[in-house]
């Protein structure tokens, strides 16, 4: 009886390679060398800066292969690593996910339905999220345009101690919209 193997999907297997060159996979003849304990910067062979790099117990990494000749740095790789990732995942944790929250307006909303879709808006402008608000015009209503657009200019008015007016309203299809973004606190 034959036994048969599993195959792994494709794609499954990860690449190995690192990012960087280090050490022996280096190709370049004469390589300039930086570091810590190096002094100006200086141009040596590769045998010679590898074996600068093992009498200190660290690595050479080739950082900038374009350059004439290429810069290699004597660094302790997997701590150069390691302080990458870590640098990364600092940036993403400080970036700013925006969340932009949408209000619907017809163009003969009333006085009532507008101050109760402001009170929402006021609190998602104070929460930090961008207002898309929009004046919907279906069928026979597109002839009230300036009632939309009066509306909106309406909006931006009694919000303006909270929020700032992106865009200001402008027409797409049967939409007229505008875009409010919260004021920076001081």
């Amino acid at each position: 009886m034959a036994i048969r193997r599993r195959r792994k999907p494709r794609g499954y297997r990860k690449s190995m390679e690192p990012e960087h060159k280090i050490n022996d996979k280096i190709e370049a003849l004469k390589v300039r060398v930086v570091g810590e304990n190096i002094e100006g910067g200086g141009v040596y062979s590769r045998a010679a800066a590898l074996d600068m790099a093992q009498n200190q117990g660290l690595d050479l990494v080739l950082i900038s292969p374009k350059a004439d000749p290429p810069v290699c740095k004597i660094i302790d790789y997997k701590k150069f690593l390691y302080e990458q990732k870590k640098k990364q995942k600092e940036i993403k944790s400080k970036a700013q996910k925006v969340v932009i929250k949408d209000m619907r307006f017809g163009p003969n909303t009333s006085e009532h339905d507008f101050n109760f879709k402001l009170k929402h808006i006021e609190s998602f402008l104070n929460d930090g999220c961008k207002v898309k608000a929009y004046v919907f015009f279906r069928g026979r209503t597109i002839m009230f345009k300036d009632k939309g657009q009066l509306l909106l200019l309406k909006l931006a008015q009694a919000v303006e101690e909270i929020g700032v007016v992106e865009q200001m309203p402008k027409m797409e299809g049967r939409r007229m919209i505008m875009f409010i973004a919260p004021k920076k606190k001081k």
